[in-house]
């Protein structure tokens, strides 16, 4: 991406130069177009070499292209997503995005920007669509584990087909193990998390990351004891879960979905 510039040796010397410690192995990936330059790199990459903003501005198309139709704020989760070793997730009321099918992923994009063109909102689910694909490419990367509220189960979205074809999606991976699902009771009673969608990913060369979310906002965690805290408190939420059986309250128009998911084995 930009060799014709340095070298990965020379990269690696001018960022330990401002402080700014990323390893060889990093800056080989974002040397191979891999990861994209961080912003404070670019920047400081422009003052020693006095390159006029060249990778600041260069740093700022890679951004907008890789984040494609995804919101600004996913931007930093987005990159970390494709990169993670592990990702650790807990879903209190809605199918994660890489768990979503396309009818959920257009009933949620539509309800949270019910005046958008047709175009913008398939635009937006297929982008969603096309972050599942290492689910089908790599067995094993990344390792996803997922809690889910029981609510899910019990309150569907869609009219009854289309529900059941979501359900039946979790089910397909959890069967060939490619996820581990799990589910929180209704009547579990206070957990922590409860009021907060999290994601925890780690990865082979670089600290844990959290991701959080809201319906127009989300916020990107790397502090240490931020970090730590956050995975005590899914840790504590994964202590909650269900064993394999019938789901408490399921009254369904079909229940297509719902059986393939017990046949799976949630845990």
């Amino acid at each position: 991406m930009f060799g014709s510039w340095f070298s990965v040796n020379a990269m690696s010397a001018i960022s330990t130069k401002g402080r700014m410690h990323y390893g060889k192995s990093h800056l080989s990936d974002i040397e191979r177009g891999e990861r994209r330059m961080p912003l404070e790199l670019a920047r400081h990459v422009d003052r020693v070499l006095g390159t006029d903003g060249y990778f600041e501005r260069h740093c700022e198309d890679v951004r907008r292209v890789r984040r494609g139709p995804h919101a600004a704020y996913f931007e930093k989760a987005l990159e970390a997503e494709r990169q993670a070793e592990s990702i650790e997730l807990w879903s209190p009321s809605i199918f994660p995005g890489l768990l979503q099918t396309a009818p959920y992923a257009r009933a949620l994009v539509w309800s949270a920007h019910p005046a958008s063109a047709d175009e913008w909102v398939e635009e937006k689910v297929h982008a969603r669509l096309a972050r599942a694909r290492p689910f089908d490419e790599d067995h094993s990367t990344p390792e996803y584990w997922a809690i889910l509220h029981e609510l899910l189960l019990t309150d569907a979205i869609l009219p009854p087909q289309e529900m059941a074809d979501q359900l039946d999606r979790v089910a397909e991976l959890a069967g060939r193990r490619r996820i581990v699902p799990q589910i929180v009771l209704r009547k579990t009673g206070a957990y922590p998390l409860m009021a907060a969608s999290i994601m925890v990913m780690t990865f082979p060369e670089a600290p844990p990351l959290v991701y959080t979310e809201a319906s127009y906002s989300a916020d990107t965690i790397d502090d240490p004891a931020l970090v730590k805290q956050y995975r005590k408190a899914y840790g504590s939420a994964q202590g909650r879960r269900t064993v394999t059986g019938d789901v408490p309250g399921h009254d369904r128009g079909s229940g297509r979905g719902l059986s393939k998911w017990q046949a799976a084995g949630s845990t």
